[in-house]
């Protein structure tokens, strides 16, 4: 109920003031669908079929345009601008699935090397710079081996800061502490490990940290623990009150091809998708290695991404002949939250005794969980429930955020601890 009036308010609001649009060329507008995605009915539109959204986070400086020639030597740095003619420092493919009910998310990394076209092989993240969203959506189509593009959505820094305040804030778990200065750009990070809510400022520096050894995929992560716990909570009673800040930001903030009906359709879908429906995907890969290229890259690993991209996004082979799930292939990572080691090498013996044999206990999760995540790292979602099933607990996610090099990855709760002291209590007994 409270999404459906939120979304019938932000409806009327926006129908008086058109979303912000770049102009595309007749050549440019045909790389998206022309076809309809929703259709209105007496209360809210609604989707008509799965669509695929192509989401850019923008981050422009003055630095990057010409229109600001003198401004870093004027005041001695390099300003955000609210533009949206730069890199593409987040790159989303989001599938709404009004069929199954589900919400996938996968995220591309900026340094992913692919074909942009009148660039050759580059990294993805260059195509908006160089060509905007047509040439973004035929880049990351080519890489995902031809999947249609409905619509697009870009959204500049600035903008996800302002949004992410008028919806006054968000609580997520910080992995680390984060520290970083860059005086050339105003960029000062300094956040501490921990369950923390952060404003739009604070939660600009949890995205733009990349410094550590995952580079770019770290932030990728953390893109996806922010999405998690932002839809997690940001459907609330207070959103109604928020409504004409959050209208603001889309106005001034955002550039899309989607017309404000199909808008509030996909909003209203995604407020409505229950969180086991909501899945995160990465495009799977590995480091380039520096004596390979000039530049260091993200190298999509294509079989296992064409797996994913059939199964996720119905496109390509047929996904009942890619399941394999059989124990002894899966690579499973235990990421212990419990600080016992015990109990880590209890789950690894049972997880043999389950026909599980490659298993790697991965560097500790950062903190305390009291229910075990069960993380399909690729997107396999049937190997995770095996997993789950053989273990008899945990929660299943599909999402990006385990042991990279893993199939499966546990996040070692506090629930193992309860099961490990009944089975001790009865034995006694």
């Amino acid at each position: 109920m409270i999404s459906a009036t939120a979304g019938a308010l932000l409806a009327v609001s926006l129908s008086s003031t058109p979303l912000m649009q770049q102009k595309l060329s007749p050549e440019e507008a045909a790389v998206f669908s022309q076809q309809d995605l929703a259709k209105s009915n007496m209360r809210l539109p609604e989707l008509t079929r799965p669509v695929n959204i192509l989401l850019l986070g923008i981050k422009v400086l003055t630095s990057d345009l010409e229109e600001y020639p003198h401004y870093s030597n004027d005041v001695g740095y390099h300003a955000l601008v609210n533009s949206f003619k730069g890199l593409s420092d987040t790159m989303l493919l989001v599938r709404f699935d009004p069929k199954n009910q589900k919400l996938t998310l996968l995220s591309i990394p900026r340094d992913t090397r692919t074909y942009v076209e009148d660039r050759g092989l580059t990294k993805i993240n260059a195509a908006n710079y160089y060509g905007g969203p047509a040439k973004s959506a035929k880049a990351v189509s080519e890489l995902l081996g031809g999947v249609g593009i409905d619509r697009y959505i870009r959204v500049n820094v600035q903008g996800v800061e302002k949004l992410i305040d008028a919806l006054g804030g968000v609580t997520v778990n910080v992995p680390k502490d984060m520290k970083y200065q860059d005086d050339s750009q105003h960029l000062y990070i300094n956040l501490k490990a921990g369950n923390q809510h952060l404003d739009g400022d604070q939660v600009l520096q949890f995205l733009r940290f990349r410094y550590d050894n995952l580079g770019d995929i770290g932030r990728v992560q953390r893109q996806q623990l922010l999405m998690r716990a932002f839809m997690e909570q940001s459907v609330n009673v207070k959103t109604l009150s928020r409504l004409p800040k959050i209208l603001s930001v889309i106005q001034s903030h955002i550039d899309t091809n989607l017309s404000v009906e199909e808008l509030v359709a996909l909003m209203n879908f995604a407020a409505k998708t229950d969180r086991s429906n909501v899945q995160m995907l990465m495009v799977p890969g590995e480091f380039s290695n520096p004596r390979q290229y000039n530049a260091s890259y993200w190298l999509p690993d294509l079989i296992t991404l064409d797996t994913m991209i059939a199964k996720h996004f119905d496109f390509g082979y047929d996904r009942e002949q890619l399941e394999n799930s059989e124990s002894s292939y899966v690579r499973v990572a235990i990421q212990d939250s419990t600080d016992d080691w015990e109990s880590v090498d209890e789950l690894v013996n049972s997880l043999n005794d389950a026909g599980y044999w490659n298993v790697k206990v991965a560097k500790p999760w950062n903190s305390p969980l009291e229910v075990t995540r069960i993380i399909a790292q690729k997107g396999d979602m049937q190997a995770a429930q095996e997993v789950q099933k053989s273990l008899g607990f945990g929660e299943v996610f599909v999402e990006s955020t385990g042991y990279l090099r893993s199939d499966v990855t546990i996040q070692l709760g506090k629930d193992w601890l309860s099961i490990q002291d009944e089975s001790k209590n009865s034995r006694d007994w």
